[in-house]
């Protein structure tokens, strides 16, 4: 594009909500473990040295077990009690930048879907829930088949994660395609 030019690209989600066997608190507590948060000193450690590629990727393959970390975290629950809400929720910022980093070089606006937004919520009702739309679905968008390639490898590490965390994995995230 051009300075002044517009593109507006219609896209579909696909939202993945996922009914959890285990109390709120518990199934966050093993998310947390699973997805650890991001350790900024030790990667800008890597920046400020101006470090390889590839030790940034040995980095990632120790801090992000699951092959995720958790840039950002908030609990809502305490500011929406204070309107009466009673149902729980955990928002996250969960990627891994390494991957991130083989579409941003296609199209860097890939940053507005990834790291990947996730939820973690309760509706008073005792049942957890986790959702996250589906990675395929929003990088299709994007109309290159590189972009759309790494949606589906996110796609299966989701489906990796849940599986470890003993949750239900939803079959579109075990599709070979979007």
């Amino acid at each position: 594009m051009t300075a002044g030019q517009v593109s507006d690209t219609p896209y579909q989600a696909h939202r993945l909500s996922v009914s959890i066997d285990a109390p709120f608190d518990d199934f966050r507590r093993r998310y947390e473990a699973a997805v650890p948060t991001y350790d900024a000193q030790a990667f800008n450690a890597l920046v400020e040295r101006k470090a390889s590629w590839s030790d940034m990727l040995d980095l990632m393959d120790r801090s992000a077990p699951y092959g995720f970390l958790t840039y950002w975290s908030t609990d809502a629950q305490p500011m929406m009690s204070l309107a009466g809400a009673t149902a729980r929720g955990v928002e996250y910022l969960m990627g891994n930048h390494t991957i991130a980093e083989r579409m941003f070089r296609r199209d860097p606006t890939v940053l507005m879907y990834v790291p990947l937004r996730t939820v973690i919520t309760s509706r008073g009702n005792g049942v957890t829930h986790f959702s996250v739309d589906r990675p395929s679905s929003v990088l299709s968008s994007f109309g290159d088949d590189g972009i759309a390639a790494v949606g589906v490898e996110l796609d299966h590490k989701v489906a990796g994660l849940l599986a470890h965390l003993d949750a239900p994995v939803p079959s579109p995230l075990l599709a070979a395609s979007s």
